[in-house]
């Protein structure tokens, strides 16, 4: 099982295939690497992909430091980790908190991102509502543990078709769910402090691609379109039957638009 030091943290990561530039792959809040493991089989053949386990997810550390988890430091790491795998630019994909992540890879170290992916995300900052229902969940994760709110999350990360006629992928998606406590709470703290990166948008000059599921109640396909429309040149993929979480929902269709667009010069 691969692990790297980086910055005083020991992170997990999966990986698998060859070849350049490789495909890094930046998983969601509050699930860990093994989300990808579709992609990790399907997009590998002619590339490397890596996924690494977030700070306070999977494998990874989990400090309870609260100064531990910010969005600058999520991105600080992941440029750690390309250090330490001897990459120096990477085709880049995140998927809502990871496209957050992705975003602030992009601020603070863009000579490591040639292309990339944003799937099921959004470039704006939290609301005072999602602010304030973030710090509740935090308060009861404190009191309760995680397991309530992992039942609460379920019903906006998969879209209602999924939740009713496929009970193997919410089984699958709740055990990805079993994270540190400690993790829940510091990547609630590091996305409700996200800075708003909308006016960044027009300056990003790598081609990217965005993703989004068509039911996608928490960063909607309106929410998509605007990304795209405000990325020079981007390219726009709603997949149909799919929630927040497209590269579960609908891997096929997930894996051929992400390999389509990673073939094109």
């Amino acid at each position: 099982m691969p692990f790297a030091e980086v910055d005083g943290a020991r992170l997990h990561y999966l990986e698998a295939g060859a070849g350049e530039p490789a495909l890094v792959l930046l998983h969601g809040f509050p699930l860990h690497a093994g989300m990808w493991a579709e992609q990790l089989d399907a997009l590998s053949g002619p590339r490397r992909v890596i996924a690494p386990d977030l700070l306070g997810f999977g494998r990874s550390d989990a400090p309870d430091s609260l100064y531990r988890y910010t969005m600058a430091g999520f991105a600080d790491l992941v440029a750690g980790l390309l250090d330490h795998l001897g990459l120096r630019r990477v085709a880049l994909a995140g998927l809502s908190m990871g496209g957050y992540v992705a975003l602030a890879v992009l601020r603070g170290h863009p000579e490591r991102v040639a292309r990339l992916v944003l799937a099921d995300t959004r470039a704006g900052a939290d609301t005072q509502l999602a602010y304030d229902t973030r710090t509740d969940q935090q308060e009861q994760i404190a009191r309760i543990g995680t397991d309530a709110l992992v039942e609460t999350l379920l019903g906006g990360l998969l879209c209602e078709r999924t939740r009713s006629t496929r009970p193997d992928v919410v089984d699958h998606v709740r055990r990805l769910m079993a994270n540190a406590p400690a993790g829940y709470i510091g990547a609630l703290e590091a996305m409700k402090h996200r800075p708003d990166a909308t006016a960044e948008l027009a300056a990003i000059a790598v081609p990217t691609l965005v993703i989004v599921g068509e039911d996608d109640r928490l960063s909607p396909p309106d929410v998509a379109r605007d990304m795209q429309a405000r990325i020079p040149g981007s390219e726009l993929v709603v997949l149909p039957d799919a929630g927040h979480l497209s590269n579960i929902e609908a891997a096929a269709g997930f894996n051929q638009a992400v390999e389509g667009f990673l073939r094109r010069r």
